[in-house]
């Protein structure tokens, strides 16, 4: 009788905790201001009025969803005007747009057209198909709507990891759905110069690049990439990175850029950059380099402006004064934003170094600088993917980084603005359940889990739901260096222990990845506020199942940064920590790992040391309750084989393929 009640709980738990929070449809990001009126419109023969630009737009997902439009006025009709601004929307853009749909009508007004792509896009997530009368419908409502920030984009670093025209068009596509408008190129590095050069060919040749010989974007696919870019009203950010991480071009001419000669041919190579990009902006990075001439920078901005370009610079790197440029892209914690310059905030935003979970929560909580909407000196954010590692495949630099569901994060918190903190506090966790945190979260992961089935079916995407997992884990123990040291958790399962005249508490956090210590350390706060070496910390979840199953397990230690040459496990070892896990008392043995070299190299690509780039553990589920208990020791936070030891663990039950979670089970560390 008790397994019966508590399946009906489980189906409760399913399909009124989760599905949408309220939120009828999947939109992503979410308006700022929406009221449904429970009404709804049949997309059948339509009349469109609008300019022409616009008709297009309409006209071509309007017959990829077989609807007509009809020549004539009739009874249904789309409107959409263009107006300067609009009273509703508290903020000057070019993005807002106020949208009413009837049972007869769609009436769009926006601040431009970008507005009305906004209005479109809305639009979109809307429409569903009625198998009733073969229809798509959309629901009457209300919606006035504009973004809290006015840049949110996406990096990649292509000078180290050539990625074909084809993806980048393909990531471009699906993350512009989620209004996500700027793509940042970078494509220069120490190891190539990815970009034709007509003028000195010599800097694309093989001889001269170090990693993907051979690998470059022609001028003529630079431009049709910013047109496919403009197509969805993202603007197209190229990087080319001065005067350091440009290896590359002193190995083609021998030469520093900052000398004069190495300027001379800088400029020229300018000259075919600003001709070839139709954009707004040529970022010069200017970072992590020694400056030899005081002059470089300066006269480098200032030849680019003279030929109507804005210039962009990371900072820390250059330092300028007010209108010395144009805006800056902030990373590492010491990235400081300037009044009277437009700043980037990409501080913390390196996915590169990202988990598949708790990044993902951190990410999704934080406020962009510490500020809930933009403003003349705040732009907005970028996430950055840096390729330091080589990855042979593109969909595993996909995979590895979670790129998708980490942009969809930023999407939402970038347009709505908000949050709940920043990357240094504690809100990176889950702690409670019953607060407005957990249920914003759970709402947006509801909406993103729709999407990631639906709008990127078939692509990399390893994120799973997490906002059900929930564990308890105890204090630290002191292990004096011994790592297999065994503690009182192992004899007997308690909320507390008492051990060597000292209490050792445990406490409660959700989520299907935890870091006990960040990557960044004290820079990311993690579970311990005070986390030290040499210490082993217990988790542990009871899971029930309804029947027994057999499931993957979702498992990791040590989720290995892309931009670093850290060396895999030794085989029958999770990690160099001694991490173990058990499931109902039977140990899980890692898998066999796929390399094997002993000497660190960033040109040994990852194979299959992250979870995502590997099949989950296969494990069966009792009928009832399943103990998942996991041993978690740390010794230095620095070792000879992983220079930035993560402290953490990530663990979700997922389907055998590691496609979704397994719906019917329950997380509960005290099996209620």
């Amino acid at each position: 009788m008790k397994y019966h009640l508590l399946l009906f709980y489980i189906i409760f738990f399913q399909l009124f905790i989760f599905p949408c929070k309220g939120n009828i449809y999947p939109l992503l990001p979410y308006p700022q201001k929406i009221t449904y009126t429970d009404k709804q419109l049949v997309l059948d023969q339509l009349y469109l009025d609008t300019t022409e630009e616009i008709y297009k737009q309409w006209k071509d997902w309007l017959q990829s969803i077989n609807v007509t439009f009809t020549p004539t006025q009739t009874d249904k009709t789309i409107k959409i005007k263009i107006k300067s601004s609009l009273p509703e929307i508290p903020i000057p853009t070019d993005e807002g747009y106020k949208l009413s749909i009837t049972e007869k009508q769609i009436q769009i007004t926006a601040t431009s057209s970008t507005g009305a792509y906004r209005a479109l896009q809305t639009i979109q997530q809307l429409a569903t198909y009625a198998k009733n009368n073969g229809s798509y419908c959309l629901p009457t409502c209300e919606i006035i709507d504009w973004p809290a920030f006015r840049i949110r984009g996406f990096m990649q670093d292509v000078g180290r990891t050539y990625i074909s025209i084809k993806e980048l068009k393909k990531e471009i596509d699906l993350l512009s759905r989620f209004k996500i408008n700027v793509f940042h190129w970078h494509l220069t590095e120490n190891q190539a110069w990815r970009l034709e050069s007509k003028i000195y060919p010599e800097i694309n040749a093989s001889e001269n690049m170090t990693r993907m010989p051979g690998k470059y974007y022609t001028l003529q696919e630079a431009k049709d990439l910013v047109a496919f870019c403009k197509q969805r009203h993202v603007i197209l950010i190229p990087e080319i990175d001065m005067p350091g991480h440009s290896a590359a071009f002193v190995r083609t001419f021998h030469t520093d850029m900052q000398s004069e000669k190495g300027m001379e041919i800088l400029k020229k190579l300018m000259d075919e950059v600003c001709e070839t990009f139709d954009v707004p902006f040529i970022h010069i990075g200017t970072d992590e380099v020694l400056f030899t001439n005081p002059q470089f920078v300066p006269e480098m901005v200032a030849y680019i402006r003279n030929k109507g370009k804005k210039v962009i610079s990371w900072n820390p790197g250059w330092k300028y004064q007010t209108g010395e440029i144009d805006m800056t892209q902030l990373w590492s914690f010491r990235g400081k934003a300037q009044s009277g310059i437009p700043a980037i905030d990409s501080r913390y935003h390196y996915i590169n170094h990202f988990d598949t979970f708790a990044d993902l929560i951190a990410l999704y909580n934080s406020r962009i600088y510490d500020q809930s909407t933009g403003n003349e000196d705040i732009a907005g954010s970028i996430l950055a993917i840096w390729n330091d590692r080589y990855l042979q495949n593109e969909k595993q630099i996909v995979a590895d980084n979670n790129l998708y569901s980490h942009m969809l994060a930023l999407a939402e918190r970038s347009w709505r603005g908000g949050g709940y903190g920043y990357f240094d506090e504690k809100t990176n966790l889950l702690w409670e359940k019953d607060t407005e945190i957990y249920t914003q979260f759970a709402d947006f992961e509801d909406r993103m889990l729709w999407h990631k089935a639906h709008t990127f079916k078939g692509e990399p995407f390893p994120y799973v739901r997490q906002a059900n997992v929930v564990w308890r884990i105890t204090d630290a123990f002191p292990n004096e260096g011994d790592l297999n040291r065994m503690f009182p958790p192992e004899q007997e399962e308690k909320e507390s222990y008492f051990y060597q005249g000292k209490i050792y508490q445990s406490h409660i956090v959700y989520g299907a990845g935890v870091y006990l210590r960040h990557v960044w350390g004290k820079l990311v706060p993690g579970f311990y506020s005070s986390p030290e070496e040499n210490h082993t910390a217990y988790a542990t979840t009871w899971v029930f199942s309804p029947e027994e199953q057999k499931v993957g397990l979702f498992l990791e230690f040590q989720n290995y940064s892309r931009s670093e040459s850290d060396l895999a496990p030794q085989q029958g070892t999770w990690d160099y920590k001694g991490s173990r896990a058990w499931l109902n008392q039977e140990e899980i043995l890692p898998p066999v790992w796929k390399n094997s070299h002993k000497d660190r190299s960033n040109e040994i690509p990852l194979t299959n040391e992250n979870a995502t780039s590997r099949p989950p553990i296969q494990v069966t589920l009792h009928k009832g309750w399943n103990k998942l208990f996991l041993k978690l020791p740390i010794g230095k936070f620095k070792t000879p084989e992983v220079r930035l030891v993560k402290w953490m663990f990530n663990a979700v039950f997922v389907t055998p393929d590691g496609q979704k979670e397994i719906e019917n089970i329950v997380y509960s560390p005290d099996k209620k």
